[in-house]
């Protein structure tokens, strides 16, 4: 199975909702064993908060900055970030192209 940040990005965004007003910008292509792949893309701003599993980011385009509970990350293309399950976490100042490959566990 192959899926590419291209594919994905041409999907976004799903309709909105009460949380992302301004449509949905993550897409989940894959599932399997407690083991979830997404794509986020945001844009604008980013809702998000915290989840409930372990999650791993993979930065695949664009610039931003990963705020994880107290702490502010720089982030490129390329960088890798784990962020514990029930941690506040969200990106700011992200580039327009910013999207990234998140996988939960």
């Amino acid at each position: 199975m192959k899926f590419t940040s291209e594919e994905m990005s041409a999907m976004l965004p799903l309709p909105p909702t009460n949380k992302w007003k301004e449509g949905v910008w993550d897409i989940e292509p894959f599932e399997k064993k407690g083991v979830k792949l997404t794509f986020f893309a945001p844009q604008n701003k980013d809702f998000q908060t915290y989840h409930e599993e372990d999650e791993f980011y993979f930065i695949v385009k664009g610039s931003g900055e990963l705020i994880i509970g107290d702490e502010r990350h720089k982030c490129k293309v390329g960088d890798s970030f784990f962020v514990p399950a029930l941690t506040q976490h969200h990106f700011e100042n992200f580039s327009d192209d910013f999207a990234t490959w998140a996988v939960f566990f």
